[in-house]
């Protein structure tokens, strides 16, 4: 889903010494004159993951992708981890990495999850400007993977090969559902090819519209390049925006799945900040009462449009307003169908503040207190500076890829037209005019695979992708019952951006490790 960030691209800052590193075997082309010719940068590192130290050579470098004609098209930026002394490749899995957006580059899993270093941010509230600091990553996963972290075409350090460096890419080949796809098989199989890792298990690790993304790439890698995968992680998972959408599902009306599936995380929000008139004291039984009344009771309700009597419209409202905080009043003003940026404003409106959206459990000023919805993410503009400083950084200092005055973009404007949306599941004969539902593609390749197993992983606090609504989607997937069992899931007391909460991110990397050693073994 679309991140806001409010911040420019920061400079690189001066950041608190790393552990030596090798110089680099191959300098990255400092003036970056010809995006056709790859470029590559590979030191070493290590580091010390629960307590076990890791030694690692890092690649931080460009892969060229190719039309049918094998005309240079697209420049790709990736980060690859790999452990040093494995004597046999295929004993040591490989995962690929990256974020959503559509648009966003890979510097949030990158610097905040899972790589061997993590930029500190403030835990719910807004982090101090520079200097920001980098740490050791006790949670990254080289203790489970080698990892490649990518950032989408045309996001990061990738772009567009034009035809004076002779190519013939343009910027919006690659934006769209499908074409985004086939740019990731293609990145990965060239990738596969050049670091003799064909015989490694293989996993995908998408966040946010990277779910869509695995989906779609998953059903590809597997019926058109025959790569079977061990394992597909959905973290704050949107495969159908029909039913995850919080932001705007009144643009759908008739469609009210979207408000049923959000009503848990309106009530995770409202029992963190202590706005539920009888508080909780245990978070997950309450969760299970909610979701209850939300494809049932509440779901009843609308369903029942305007044959719902007034009577059971004010039953209806007072429930919701002990599962959320908001008032009865204001339920049955709103037709009690409030979205996210209604919820977001309204829940602390009494201190003038929102609520965040890709994290709740951030708030901030309120920019207009006579507003309808919040008009900004007060979570995404606590964390982005430091993110995206922290990777300058890092990048040219620790990684030694120095591509001239290339500009790093961590996000790009793509959300909406911008970006194609059509979408043809397997077995269609062409587009289909519908938001966006890539079930059917990760339904296919978990039949075409029936090995493929899939971990989902979701925030409680996360009204960008809300957590029922993808435990919603995976029980509805058309799959035989007996493929459902390779489903598993986790959720934590976090956001969008699970790992942004350091007690989660230890949690979500144990989880992700089992899940890997569990699955990279016959």
């Amino acid at each position: 889903m679309k991140r806001i960030v409010l911040t420019a691209a920061a400079l690189a800052l001066a950041l608190p010494a790393l552990p030596a590193l090798a110089a680099s075997h191959k300098k990255a082309d400092t003036d970056a004159a010809n995006l056709a010719r790859p470029m590559e940068s590979t030191t070493r590192g290590t580091v010390t993951v629960e307590g076990h130290r890791i030694g690692y050579d890092a690649v931080a470098g460009t892969i060229i992708l190719r039309n049918k004609e094998d005309q240079p098209t697209e420049s790709v930026f990736y980060v690859a981890y790999m452990k040093r002394g494995v004597r046999n490749l295929a004993d040591r899995p490989v995962t690929f990495f990256y974020n959503g957006g559509p648009g966003s580059s890979s510097v949030w899993l990158h610097m905040g999850a899972f790589g061997p270093h993590r930029v500190v941010t403030a835990d719910h509230t807004h982090t101090n400007p520079a200097p920001y600091h980098l740490v050791n990553n006790n949670y990254s996963l080289l203790d489970a993977t080698d990892m490649v972290f990518i950032d989408a075409p045309s996001t990061g350090f990738s772009r567009h090969i034009p035809k004076k460096d002779g190519g013939v890419g343009k910027p919006s080949m690659y934006w769209g559902v499908d074409e985004d796809g086939h740019a990731f098989a293609q990145f990965i199989t060239r990738f596969l090819t050049k670091f003799n890792r064909w015989n490694s298990p293989k996993y995908l690790f998408g966040e946010s519209y990277g779910t869509m993304r695995s989906a779609v790439l998953a059903n590809d890698l597997e019926t058109e390049d025959n790569v079977d995968l061990n394992g597909v992680v959905l973290l704050s998972q949107t495969l159908n925006y029909d039913i995850s959408n919080a932001d705007n599902p009144q643009m759908n009306p008739g469609m009210d799945l979207s408000y049923e599936l959000a009503l848990p995380t309106y009530a995770a929000t409202a029992w963190y900040h202590h706005k539920l008139p009888n508080q909780p004291k245990d978070l997950q039984s309450f969760l299970k009462q909610v979701e209850h009344f939300a494809l049932h009771g509440y779901a009843d309700a609308l369903n029942a449009g305007t044959d719902l009597s007034v009577q059971q419209e004010k039953q209806v409202a007072e429930q919701l307003h002990q599962d959320t905080g908001l008032p009865a009043a204001y339920w049955i003003k709103a037709n009690l169908r409030v979205n996210g940026g209604e919820f977001e404003k309204n829940l602390l409106a009494d201190s003038d503040e929102s609520t965040g959206r890709l994290d709740t459990r951030f708030s901030g000023p309120t920019m207009d207190p006579l507003s309808q919805e919040a008009q900004y993410d007060p979570q995404a503009a606590a964390i982005s500076s430091a993110y995206v400083a922290g990777f300058n950084a890092y990048v040219r200092n620790t990684l030694d890829f120095k591509p001239g005055y290339m500009q790093y973009k961590p996000e790009i404007a793509l959300w909406g037209d911008k970006w194609d949306w059509q979408h043809q599941p397997p077995g269609a004969y062409g587009p289909l005019p519908m938001a966006p539902n890539v079930m059917p593609d990760l339904a296919v390749a978990m039949k075409y695979n029936p090995k493929l197993k899939v971990q989902l992983d979701a925030g409680y606090f996360d009204l960008a992708t809300p957590f029922y609504a993808a435990v919603y989607a995976m029980k509805h997937l058309p799959i035989p019952r007996s493929l459902a069992g390779n489903i598993s899931y986790h959720f934590y007391e976090s956001g969008h951006m699970v790992y942004a909460h350091v007690p989660s991110l230890k949690k979500i990397h144990d989880n992700v490790a089992a899940f890997i050693h569990s699955t990279d073994k016959h």
